[in-house]
């Protein structure tokens, strides 16, 4: 299991705790309550891979196994976690792999332009290529110091701050490259393509001309 690093700077790591306001229609949690669709898979440490597929730079598929993926540079984040139901969870540690360094071991092609973030059972979140590779993307295995439980999505889930967190799917196992949008699991039964909490980018009946591919 790779080690934690030290924390980012000081700006980025407070960026999330300093922000006191809500989102529109956020309300405070206090804990961190389970939600998700489906049973909790069971983790199968010897099955378990995470691969990166689609339209790669180099035409290949790159995969890991579980220990040479926890061997890749960790790092913490604190950030806020919004759920589309209206809770929100304020200054967590996320610790992990950022999002960018699964896109500098293995590259996407040039004409990319957005991935497909897959989790067990075939469920699927589908993420511009600026939202995946920000700052604070993050391959979560532990919170606060802990490793994540398997209600909360343990080996493995993504954490994007800035978007609501249904786009940062529970049990992840992969990273499709896209050279066009595709709605994901949720998408395609009505929630936001792009899922902004700050513009509460909630449902399909929200999106703009250009926010995404028609339903």
């Amino acid at each position: 299991m790779g080690q934690p690093a030290e924390r980012e700077s000081g700006e980025r790591a407070s960026e999330g705790a300093a922000r006191s306001e809500l989102p529109p229609g956020q309300r405070l949690q206090r804990g961190w309550p389970v939600t998700h669709y489906g049973p909790v898979p069971k983790f199968r440490p010897e099955r378990w891979d995470f691969r990166v597929f689609g339209a790669t730079a180099d035409g290949e598929k790159h995969c890991w196994n579980h220990e040479e993926f926890t061997a890749l540079p960790y790092t913490t984040v604190v950030a806020d976690l919004h759920c589309v139901t209206k809770f929100s969870m304020v200054g967590a540690e996320w610790g992990g792999i950022p999002a960018r360094t699964i896109v500098d071991i293995a590259p996407p092609a040039p004409d990319v332009t957005h991935v497909m973030v897959w989790a067990e059972y075939g469920f699927s979140s589908n993420l511009r290529l600026a939202d995946f590779t920000s700052d604070r993307a993050l391959f979560a295995t532990h919170k606060d110091g802990e490793l994540l439980t398997a209600e909360h999505g343990f080996p493995l889930r993504l954490v994007v701050p800035h978007l609501y967190a249904w786009k940062g799917p529970k049990w992840v196992r992969g990273v499709e490259y896209m050279t066009a949008d595709r709605r994901g699991f949720w998408e395609e039964r009505g929630y936001h393509n792009i899922g902004d909490p700050w513009s509460e980018q909630r449902y399909s009946y929200q999106e703009e001309p250009g926010d995404g591919p028609e339903l």
